[in-house]
């Protein structure tokens, strides 16, 4: 039986902020008689991972995705409830717990600027007291995988982006983690860069069986590697389950565009009681519901000369967008 290396329970996460009014007399004002309120941004969710899932975090900026990580990867406190993973307590930052996670932000860099990456790689290395060869073998291993070899020896400012993003995830994984935490790891990646990026991770996940934690607005990054996911809407959960549960239950029908030999076939298929969204000549595009596509499917195929079919997937950014708006939304 799989084991849960994460749990959550009740977590609540609150920040008190202070706000001013402009000007020389709002600034007085601020300085000597501070007005602080408390916000809750995150509020009261439970969930649990499982050992080796790739769990997707989906929601708009400011949903409270990034402030998750941070509490699970024990940057920050939170205010109430519980928090445990992989055994530990992540607040209170044992060297055992941090040598089992790792931590990467689009918007972040560790390597030093000026210096090749081996340089920070073997630097990492000292840091979780893995000496020299050891360390040599694993560089080896993770830039084979990654598929960069001439790079690690550029100084970092003259590497592309997909380059020092690729950089930074072997520098943050070089101590073995079992747990990934992963930011926006695609952040302003050209396409390429994005495929090659989650093919990595797909790979290390399967080879290492580690649990990968990732927030991303690039839906492709979700739909590729995620199988769970969990929407975060306010500060609240408002979905955890499986991604195609939740596109089927936003999205009942499919669009399908079928090309006919003929117009005289496609005025035919017009007029067979299909819901028919349009028609050029002999092609015809008809929306049909996910539970009756095969059956239909194949009584068209068997029924009219058909030329070629396309089933339409709707825009992923387009379904999920619909959990993300709607905090009463629940599955």
């Amino acid at each position: 039986m799989v084991k849960n290396i994460i749990e959550v329970r009740n977590l609540s996460k609150c920040f008190d902020i202070s706000s001013k009014n402009p000007g020389l007399k709002g600034t007085l004002k601020h300085f000597f008689k501070r007005e602080t309120k408390s916000l809750k941004v995150i509020k009261n969710i439970n969930f649990e991972i499982k050992e080796g899932e790739i769990i997707g975090f989906l929601g708009a900026n400011g949903a409270g995705k990034t402030t998750i990580l941070k509490m699970l990867c024990g940057l920050i406190y939170p205010s109430e409830g519980s928090i445990s993973v992989s055994g530990f307590l992540p607040y209170r930052r044992k060297d055992n717990f941090l040598k089992n996670i790792t931590l990467i932000m689009g918007q972040k860099q560790q390597l030093i600027w000026d210096l090749p990456p081996i340089e920070s790689f073997y630097l990492n290395a000292s840091i979780y007291d893995i000496d020299r060869h050891e360390a040599k073998r694993r560089i080896k291993k993770l830039s084979d995988m990654l598929e960069i070899e001439e790079e690690l020896f550029i100084p970092v400012r003259k590497l592309s982006l997909g380059q020092r993003m690729k950089s930074e995830l072997l520098a943050a994984l070089i101590h073995k983690p079992n747990i990934l935490f992963l930011d926006e790891p695609t952040l302003g990646l050209d396409i390429n860069a994005q495929r090659n990026l989650r093919k990595f991770l797909k790979l290390y996940n399967k080879e290492t069986n580690a649990t990968i934690c990732l927030t991303s607005h690039y839906m492709k990054d979700i739909t590729s590697l995620c199988k769970r996911v969990i929407c975060v809407h306010n500060g609240s959960i408002s979905y955890d389950g499986k991604l195609d549960k939740l596109v089927k239950k936003l999205s009942p029908v499919k669009e399908i565009l079928i090309v006919c030999r003929s117009e005289k076939d496609a005025n035919a298929l017009d007029n067979a009681g299909y819901i028919v969204k349009s028609k050029i000549k002999n092609e015809i595009t008809l929306k049909i519901e996910n539970k009756y596509v095969s059956s239909s499917l194949r009584t068209i195929l068997n029924s009219y000369d058909i030329d070629d079919l396309y089933i339409n997937e709707p825009p992923i950014d387009e379904i999920i967008g619909k959990i993300l708006i709607k905090k009463e939304y629940k599955l």
